[in-house]
């Protein structure tokens, strides 16, 4: 009996448990000086390999930057209709989909349609689609922002400096 009520406990306390969700970062470097971070939460379970969409994460949030200067930053918490929130993660390989015909399982759009002009008239957006990775502001495509599109998009557990340094944990 004591060991009924013991798993009980245990089952009880995992399911009343809040889920655990691993916090990861990126950082794009595009061409002519921009360049973008961001982060998003996933679930500690849909984190078992295999791909993840925009359905499965917590949170979402980009900044954009030209030669260091923030340009415009989205997050899901902006998400509208008209809105485009496309998102394709690999949690196998910790990366993003790239070079693929949008809206595909390798391309992204995060605020940026495969034309990378809908991201609003004071919005920020970003495309990755089998032409190229670029950045949509103010509702225009950034084509000297343009990179090819094959280019890797990988996602890390420490944060990034807008220039797409590793954050310095020691201090």
């Amino acid at each position: 009996m004591f060991r009924s009520l013991t798993l009980s406990a245990v089952i009880a306390a995992a399911v009343a448990a809040p889920v655990q969700a691993a916090d990861l970062h990126f950082c794009w470097r595009g061409a002519n000086g921009f360049t973008m971070t961001g982060e998003f939460g996933v679930p500690d379970s849909a984190l078992s390999g295999g791909m993840i969409t925009e359905d499965q994460i917590s949170y979402f949030r980009i900044t954009g930057y030209e030669v260091g200067i923030p340009v415009g930053s989205w997050s899901m918490d902006d998400l509208a209709a008209g809105s485009t929130f496309h998102l394709r993660f690999d949690t196998a390989t910790m990366s993003f989909p790239t070079g693929g015909s949008y809206p595909g399982p390798a391309s992204q759009g995060w605020n940026a349609n495969g034309e990378v002009n809908n991201c609003g008239d004071n919005g920020f957006g970003f495309n990755s689609g089998n032409y190229a990775q670029d950045l949509c502001l103010y509702g225009v495509w950034v084509e000297h922002s343009s990179i090819a599109p094959q280019t890797p998009l990988r996602a890390s557990t420490v944060a990034y400096t807008p220039d797409c340094r590793l954050r310095d944990l020691s201090s």
